[in-house]
C-alpha cells in the first residue's frame, strides 16, 4: 500500500476516536494506574523474597571471615503481605475496568461508523446499492466495521502505554543500577524496530484479504439466491468450481496474513527473551563477583539496612530480584503493541473501503421546503446522471397535473427507471424538475417522500410479521386500518386464513409467500402512505394472470383522483393513461395517448407489435403422460403461468 495512502487512512481512523467518548481515555488512565501498582507490587515481592532468602546476611570485611546472618521474624513482613494482596486485587479490578472501558469504546465507535455507513447508503439510494452484490455490502457493514474494534479498544491505548510503562520502569531502575537501566534503554527499540520491519506488508495483505472476502461474499450470496435457477440450467458443477476458486484465493490471502502475524510474534518473543537473558547473566556474574559495575557506591551495599550492630557490608538480592521482576513488564507493553499492530493493519485495510464509501459524492438535496400536496410536476431540459457523473437520461421535458397518469415505455436501458430514481431523490440531475413550481432539490426529501407511494417489480418485504411490513411507515396504525389496507390490496382473505393473522411471520426475502402475495402486501404498505403521487415500476411483472388482475384492480381503485407515473412493458394495458412517453437511449422519441401512438408509425407501434406477438407465440400443444390415460386436448385451457413462490426461478 502507498505510504501516503496509509498515512491518510490512519489520520482518518484517529479522527474517528471522538466517537468513543470518555471510555478511550478511561481505558488509558486505568492502564497507567495499573502500571504504577505493578511497580509497587514488584518492590514488595522483591523485599519479601530478599528478607526470606537472605535474612540480614552481611559480607565480612576480611577475606577469611565467614558470612554473618541474623534471624528474621515473619511478623516483620505481615504488612508487606497485606499490601501485596491489596495490590493484586487492585490490579485485577483495574484490568477488569480497563477491558470493559476498552470494549465500550470500540462498541461506540462501531455503532457510530455503522450508522454513518447506513446513512450514506440511504442517501446514495438503491440506484447505487444495486451496483454491488448484497454480500459485498454485508461484508462492509459487518466484517469490516467489526475489524475496527481492536484498533480503538486495544491498539490506540497500547500506543500510549507502550511509551508510559517503559519510562516508569526506567525511572524506578536507574536510581538503583545504572547498568541495567542502560541495558533496558538500549534493547527497548529493537522490538518496535523489527516489529515495523516484519509488519510493513501487513496492512496491504489485510486490504487484499478484505477485497477477496468482499468478492467471495458477494459471489456466494448471488449464487445462493439463484440456486434454483442454476440447478434448472445445469450450472451447479460449473458454479461450484468458481466458488472453489474464490474460496482458495481467500484461503491463500488469509494464510499470508497469519504467516505475517506468527512471524511478527516470534520476532517479538525472541528479542524480549534475549534482553531478559542479558539482565539475568549480568546479575548472575555480578553476584559471583565477576562484574563490579553498575551500582552506586560499594558493590554489595545495596540494602537499606543501617543497623550499626551488623559488622560488614549488608548483602541483598533486592536489586536483582526487583529489576528481573520488572524486566518482563518492561518489554510486555512493546510486545502487546506488536500483537495489536495487526489490529492496526486490519483497521487500515478496512478503512480504505469505508472511506471510499463514506466520501462517495451523493445527490445534492439540501432543501427545506415543505409542500402540502402535489398539484403539478414538470420537467424542463431535465438530464439525469449516475452518482459517478455519467449521463443516463435527457434532456427531456414533460408536464403532469393533478389527477393525470403518465406512462414511461421503451426498450430496456432507455432510462425509465433512472427517471423514477431522480424523482425519488436518489440520482442527481441538471435542468429543472419542478414540484408545484419548486425545484426538487429545494424540497425536504423526507417530507417529499411522504407524498409518494412506490411499488416496484420486486416486492421487498422485511423479516418480521405482516403487521410490521404493512405498518412500516407508521407503526401506530390500528388493526382496523391494517385490515382495510389489506382488503384494498386484495390480500386480506389470505392473511385471515393464517393462524396468527396480522402476526403471521414473513421470512427473509419474502420466503413462504408467492410473488403475487408479497406484491399485494407491499401494495397494502404503499396504500398506507395516503400518497398524492403513485410511482410504479412494472408492478405486475413476474405475476401470474390472477395476481396481475388483483394488483391492477387494487391500483386502479387507489389511484382514483391521484397522480401517477408508471413504467411498464405491458403496452396493451395503457389505454387508461393520459400521456405516454416513449423513451429510447435516454430521449423522448414519441409522446401522446394510447390510441394516437398505436396508429402512428414509430417505436411504440413496434413495441406494441412485439408485445402482441410474444403473447401469440404462447400456444397450447397436446400433452400426454406416459403410462397414463390422461391426455389434454389442444383446446383444453392450461394455466401455463403458474405463480412461482419467492426463491424459485422466474
Amino acid at each position: 500500500m502507498d505510504k501516503s495512502l496509509e498515512k491518510s487512512l490512519l489520520v482518518w481512523l484517529k479522527a474517528q476516536k471522538k466517537a468513543c467518548g470518555l471510555f478511550l481515555k478511561l481505558s488509558l488512565w486505568l492502564g497507567m494506574i495499573s502500571a504504577v501498582a505493578m511497580v509497587a507490587q514488584a518492590y514488595i515481592i522483591a523485599t519479601i523474597l530478599d528478607g526470606v532468602i537472605m535474612g540480614q546476611q552481611v559480607v565480612p570485611l576480611t577475606d577469611n571471615a565467614e558470612m554473618v546472618s541474623s534471624s528474621v521474624s515473619i511478623d516483620t513482613y505481615i504488612p508487606h503481605f497485606i499490601a501485596l494482596i491489596a495490590l493484586m486485587l487492585l490490579r485485577a479490578l483495574l484490568a477488569y475496568g480497563r477491558e470493559r472501558a476498552s470494549f465500550e469504546a470500540g462498541k461506540r465507535l462501531r455503532g457510530h461508523i455503522r450508522a454513518a455507513v447506513m446513512d450514506k447508503l440511504t442517501k446514495l439510494g438503491p440506484a447505487f446499492i444495486k451496483g454491488k452484490p448484497a454480500g459485498s455490502w454485508a461484508s462492509i457493514v459487518l466484517e469490516q466495521v467489526e475489524d475496527l474494534q481492536d484498533f480503538y479498544a486495544r491498539y490506540l491505548p497500547q500506543i500510549s502505554l507502550a511509551g508510559f510503562i517503559p519510562v516508569l520502569i526506567l525511572a524506578a531502575v536507574f536510581p538503583i543500577n545504572w547498568a541495567t537501566g542502560l541495558i533496558l534503554l538500549l534493547t527497548a527499540p529493537l522490538i518496535p524496530m523489527f516489529m515495523i520491519l516484519v509488519g510493513m506488508g501487513a496492512a496491504d495483505a489485510n486490504r487484499k484479504n478484505f477485497s477477496a472476502l468482499a468478492r467471495l461474499s458477494g459471489h456466494f450470496m448471488d449464487r445462493l439466491k439463484g440456486l434454483s435457477t442454476l440447478k434448472l440450467f445445469h450450472r451447479g458443477d460449473a458454479e461450484l468450481k468458481v466458488i472453489a476458486t474464490a474460496s482458495e484465493e481467500f484461503r491463500s490471502r488469509t494464510m499470508s496474513v497469519l504467516r505475517m502475524a506468527f512471524l511478527s510474534s516470534a520476532v517479538l518473543e525472541f528479542f524480549a527473551a534475549v534482553s531478559i537473558a542479558v539482565l539475568a547473566v549480568y546479575f548472575g556474574f555480578s553476584y559471583l563477583g565477576h562484574l563490579d559495575f553498575g551500582y552506586y557506591g560499594a558493590h554489595a551495599n545495596i540494602s537499606s539496612s543501617t543497623d550499626p550492630q551488623i559488622v560488614g557490608i549488608p548483602f541483598s538480592l533486592f536489586t536483582g530480584l526487583f529489576i528481573l521482576i520488572l524486566a518482563p513488564e518492561f518489554y510486555q507493553p512493546l510486545r502487546d503493541m506488536g500483537t495489536h499492530y495487526h489490529a492496526k493493519a486490519q483497521a487500515v485495510g478496512a478503512a480504505e473501503a469505508l472511506i471510499t464509501l463514506l466520501e462517495h459524492p451523493e445527490p445534492e438535496f439540501v432543501g427545506q421546503v415543505h409542500i402540502n400536496s402535489i398539484e403539478t410536476l414538470s420537467a424542463d431540459n431535465l438530464e439525469v446522471f449516475s452518482v459517478d457523473g455519467t449521463r443516463l437520461l435527457g434532456p427531456l421535458s414533460f408536464e403532469l397535473k393533478d389527477n393525470q397518469r403518465l406512462a414511461l415505455v421503451g426498450p430496456s436501458g432507455a432510462g425509465k427507471t433512472s427517471l423514477l430514481n431522480a424523482l425519488l431523490g436518489f440520482l442527481p440531475y441538471k435542468g429543472h424538475l419542478l414540484i408545484n413550481g419548486h425545484e426538487l432539490a429545494a424540497l425536504d426529501l423526507a417530507h417529499w417522500r411522504q407524498h409518494l407511494a412506490w411499488l416496484g417489480q420486486e416486492p421487498q418485504l422485511f423479516h418480521g410479521t405482516v403487521r410490521d411490513n404493512v405498518a412500516l411507515a407508521d407503526p401506530t396504525l390500528p388493526d382496523d386500518t391494517l385490515w382495510h389496507l389489506l382488503a384494498e390490496a386484495n390480500i386480506s382473505d389470505f392473511v385471515k386464513a393464517q393462524p396468527l393473522g396480522l402476526d403471521a411471520p414473513v421470512g427473509e426475502q419474502s420466503s413462504g409467500l408467492s410473488v403475487g402475495q408479497a406484491q399485494r402486501i407491499a401494495l397494502a404498505r404503499a396504500l398506507g402512505q395516503k400518497a398524492s403521487l403513485f410511482v410504479l415500476d412494472e408492478p405486475t411483472a413476474s405475476l401470474d394472470s390472477q395476481s396481475e388482475q388483483a394488483v391492477s384492480s387494487a391500483l386502479n381503485r387507489a389511484m382514483a383522483g391521484k397522480m401517477c407515473i408508471m413504467v411498464t412493458h405491458r403496452l396493451d394495458q395503457l389505454d387508461q393513461m393520459d400521456t405516454i412517453l416513449v423513451l429510447d437511449k435516454g430521449l423522448i422519441v414519441q409522446r401522446g395517448d394510447y390510441s394516437t401512438l398505436s396508429d402512428t408509425n414509430g417505436l411504440f407501434q413496434t413495441l406494441l407489435r412485439e408485445n402482441v406477438e410474444s403473447v401469440a407465440d404462447i400456444e397450447l400443444v397436446p400433452l400426454s403422460v406416459s403410462g397414463s390415460d390422461t391426455q389434454l386436448d389442444s383446446d383444453t385451457p392450461v394455466d401455463i403461468a403458474a405463480e412461482p413462490t419467492k426463491g424459485e426461478a422466474q
